[in-house]
């Protein structure tokens, strides 16, 4: 595999998906698929903005860190609060076949999109195979010497 995901909240979401059933979704789920030479990662971040999003990547890890802050503010009366927020952060282990020096973020309606190129360098490539006799090269025989 050249892709895994791994959050930190991952024990707190299974031990809540036991408490409260397995269906339970995370505060950024994320979609992720190979499509030609590439990787796509789709995240779900809706109600943040731009600059709320941090997208870093050392060495083969990618993190992803959202910040979702409430819509309401100190002075307002809260009746009803199920959206979540706070920090939220996502890490993508990605595999040596993949170019994270060219992995591109784009940020559209509430939606996070990664692209990660797989590494030139990690296709396969045919390789042709020749012999001696088709080479144009002088004979390099070693000969020995006669006495004269």
């Amino acid at each position: 595999m050249t892709l895994m995901s791994l959050d930190d909240s991952r024990e707190i979401d299974r031990a809540i998906a036991q408490a409260f059933g397995p269906r339970v979704i995370p505060a950024v789920p994320i979609e992720a698929f190979h499509r030609g030479d590439e990787y796509v990662v789709v995240l779900d971040v809706p109600g943040t903005d731009k600059k709320d999003i941090d997208v870093e990547v050392e060495r083969d890890v990618v993190s992803i860190r959202v910040e979702r802050r409430p819509a309401h503010g100190p002075d307002d009366q809260v009746l009803i609060d199920e959206r979540p927020r706070g920090d939220f952060t996502r890490r993508l282990y990605l595999g040596d076949r993949l170019d994270s020096d060219r992995l591109t973020a784009d940020f559209t309606n509430g939606v996070l999109t990664l692209t990660i190129p797989v590494d030139a360098s990690s296709t396969p490539r045919t390789i042709p195979v020749g012999s001696l006799a088709d080479s144009t090269r002088a004979d390099t025989t070693p000969t020995l010497p006669t006495n004269a």
